[in-house]
């Protein structure tokens, strides 16, 4: 009886649900989805409406952009939700979230929404997962600014986003051939 049971849990593909705005991916996102492959069978990057942040790509664009980087990866899902996170989850077979920190000061912020969403929802755990060296220091943010001001992101972000962020901040010809921006 007790064989049957564990061929049963074994079946159960394990589900995690990566939740940002993703304005726009980094390699720092990216590195977090690959290693969290690594632990469960299906990773859903699930893009937030949020209306508290001023984004600069749409929902559209940014889950266009996502599902280009993860095009050969065929266990990476991606998805959008509105309101709040434990309802989204509540449609899904995720049991839980995952969530990048980069920084000490990322893990205060982390824990206090980690805790309310177990209180929403008991049965939903947070895996945190430390940001490679590499990429401790790249948020989306700071590429949205640095690109704006006209600096370098190749190596930070894909070439997709390094492209789109060109594109969006439509830097005048002179500039971007100071820099090298001839496409």
């Amino acid at each position: 009886m007790a064989q049957k049971g564990k061929e049963e849990k074994q079946s159960v593909s394990r589900v995690a649900i990566y939740p940002g705005s993703f304005d726009p991916i980094t390699y720092g996102h990216i590195d977090i989805v690959e290693r969290s492959l690594e632990i469960f069978d299906t990773v859903i990057v699930a893009i937030a409406y949020d209306t508290s942040k001023n984004a600069l790509f749409t929902v559209k664009e940014r889950m266009e952009t996502v599902k280009a980087v993860f095009a050969h990866v065929p266990n990476v899902v991606v998805d959008s939700f509105k309101g709040l996170l434990v309802h989204y989850v509540e449609n899904t077979n995720a049991k839980v979230i995952i969530r990048g920190l980069r920084a000490t000061s990322d893990f205060e912020y982390e824990f206090h929404m980690a805790s309310m969403n177990r209180s929403l929802n008991p049965h939903l755990d947070t895996v945190f997962m430390m940001t490679s060296k590499d990429y401790f220091f790249v948020s989306s943010r700071t590429i949205k600014e640095v690109a704006s001001l006209g600096g370098a992101v190749e190596g930070l972000v894909p070439g997709l986003v390094a492209k789109r962020l060109r594109q969006k901040f439509r830097l005048p010809v002179t500039k971007k051939k100071e820099l090298g921006w001839d496409d």
